[in-house]
């Protein structure tokens, strides 16, 4: 089998999620190769071999954590150029998509975004998507030079698969463009203890009906009970209510959970864009006509400050 690159979605050396799921998706094309980037490889390469990276490409530099993504596209160029894969995946995420856009440009290949399935063809990897706010599902597949493709989180179980995890060092000859863009400060976000939002398993967001910033509280004890992430319509974000990190819908982040509980939205088209491929969805909504409930699979027609603080007691009695 080929050699498929897997980018490593990693912060400060710990690997997210995203890039196990994409290892266990890798496997059915063919040969899972990991792309390492910054320090930390060595230890990095036990978790990934354990999801089935038969090698690791690591490379080091100041430039990928002063520089922004262009010495990253460097270093999958370089990687691509040296192992001829069947395919370069990456997570989508919103440097993702820019790293595999700059990518396909630069291999000149055709690049799919926010597949949710992967599997083997007779000409290549065959990408699946859900499109056109989830209406309809898609099988894709490049038909031009080595296949760059997005990957949405939480498409795929990681699945553990040992493989030999061989570290192996990637020479990267950064171009004039990598140090175009420097970072010059960060601000880390104020840790909520909760998940990543596109990452959770489990996502309970409020809308309009929430009624306020203040009342948002109510989502964050469900979320807290559940150990999900909290996410929030466009309506509840633009009235300033929570922040627009944890929008969901087509101008926020798209989420794919098992759980995803909508409390107080109504289901407008540019939200469900966002959640609609999530496995099971429940609404809780006073409005019996509210779109939300042509979506779910279990709805709850009724005040959500009476439903859900009941909800919250009966997960942590069945918790404890």
């Amino acid at each position: 089998m080929g050699a498929v690159l897997v980018y490593v979605d990693q912060v400060d050396g710990a690997v997210r999620k995203p890039t196990l799921e994409l290892l266990t998706l890798a496997r059915r094309i063919g040969e899972p190769v990991a792309v390492h980037l910054g320090p930390g490889a060595e230890v990095a390469a036990l978790v990934l071999a354990e999801h089935g990276a038969a090698r690791v490409l690591a490379a080091e530099a100041p430039e990928f954590a002063e520089y922004l993504v262009v010495p990253k596209v460097d270093a999958l160029e370089a990687a691509a150029k040296a192992m001829n894969p069947v395919a370069v995946l990456v997570p989508s995420s919103g440097e993702g998509k820019e790293i595999a856009a700059r990518l396909a440009v630069r291999l000149g290949s055709g690049i799919i975004t926010d597949a949710v399935d992967l599997e083997a063809g007779v000409d290549g990897p065959v990408a699946t998507q859900s499109v056109f706010a989830a209406s309809f599902t898609t099988k894709s597949r490049v038909t031009k030079g080595t296949p760059v493709i997005t990957v949405k989180p939480n498409s795929a179980t990681p699945e553990q698969a040992p493989a030999a995890g061989a570290v192996e060092p990637l020479t990267v000859a950064f171009g004039d463009a990598a140090r175009g863009a420097r970072v010059v400060s960060r601000s880390p976000r104020e840790s909520t203890g909760r998940p990543e939002l596109t990452e959770a398993a489990i996502v309970v967001s409020g809308g309009r009906g929430v009624g306020g910033a203040e009342n948002f509280s109510v989502i964050e004890r469900l979320a807290d009970s559940l150990g999900a992430a909290v996410g929030a319509s466009r309506a509840a974000v633009d009235a300033g209510w929570y922040p627009h990190s944890n929008q969901v819908g087509q101008t926020g982040k798209t989420v794919s959970p098992q759980l995803y509980v909508a409390c107080g939205v109504s289901g407008a088209i540019q939200h469900r864009a966002g959640m609609q491929t999530s496995k099971t969805i429940v609404a809780v909504n006073k409005d019996p006509e509210a779109p939300i409930f042509d979506l779910v699979d279990y709805g709850v027609v009724g005040d959500l400050f009476e439903a859900v603080p009941q909800l919250t007691e009966e997960v942590k009695t069945r918790k404890n």
